[in-house]
């Protein structure tokens, strides 16, 4: 079985799973990272806001954030995820604030090959993410993992647009 929390709290979902699998994925680490969550909220005078949805299991993911100087000012999120998108969201919540586009793309991006292609893990301040390296397995959730990483995109790309215009 896998373990689904959704808005702080745990359901089961049906999926068949050996208990040890079940226990890399879920690790203690993981669902400290989902538990503790920073800058959740509503960020009421936001450049932009932005909401991404999995077709896949129906985690969403909202943020709104502030732009200075091509960089992320200010930040938060509301997240409606699994435990593996919230520890995702929790990552990155944690180190967004004086981020580019770019780094966040390339985060991504490195996120993206590591549970599809099996590349290695973001580096540097995102390097926390390699806890989710046991989520390879599970392809249902590699969407609700990068939810936050493409709703912050596109309102950075919102406000770039807004910027440009």
């Amino acid at each position: 079985m896998e373990f689904c929390r959704f808005e702080h709290k745990f359901s089961v979902m049906s999926q068949t799973v050996t208990e040890n699998g079940l226990n890399e994925v879920y690790n203690r680490r993981i669902l400290e990272l989902a538990a503790d969550i920073p800058r959740i909220g509503v960020l009421e005078d936001a450049d932009a806001s932005a909401t991404a949805i999995s077709k896949m299991c129906g985690s969403k993911v909202t943020v709104h954030l502030k732009m200075a100087q091509g960089k992320v000012s200010d930040f938060s999120h509301e997240v409606q995820a699994c435990a593996l998108g919230q520890a995702s969201s929790s990552v990155l919540a944690a180190h967004i604030v004086g981020s580019t586009r770019d780094e966040v793309k390339v985060a991504r991006d490195a996120m993206r090959a590591m549970l599809k292609e099996e590349g290695a893990p973001p580096t540097g301040k995102w390097s926390d993410l390699e806890v989710l390296q046991p989520a390879r397995e599970f392809r249902n959730r590699h969407q609700s993992i990068l939810l936050t990483f493409e709703a912050t995109l596109d309102a950075i790309g919102q406000v770039e647009t807004q910027s440009a215009a």
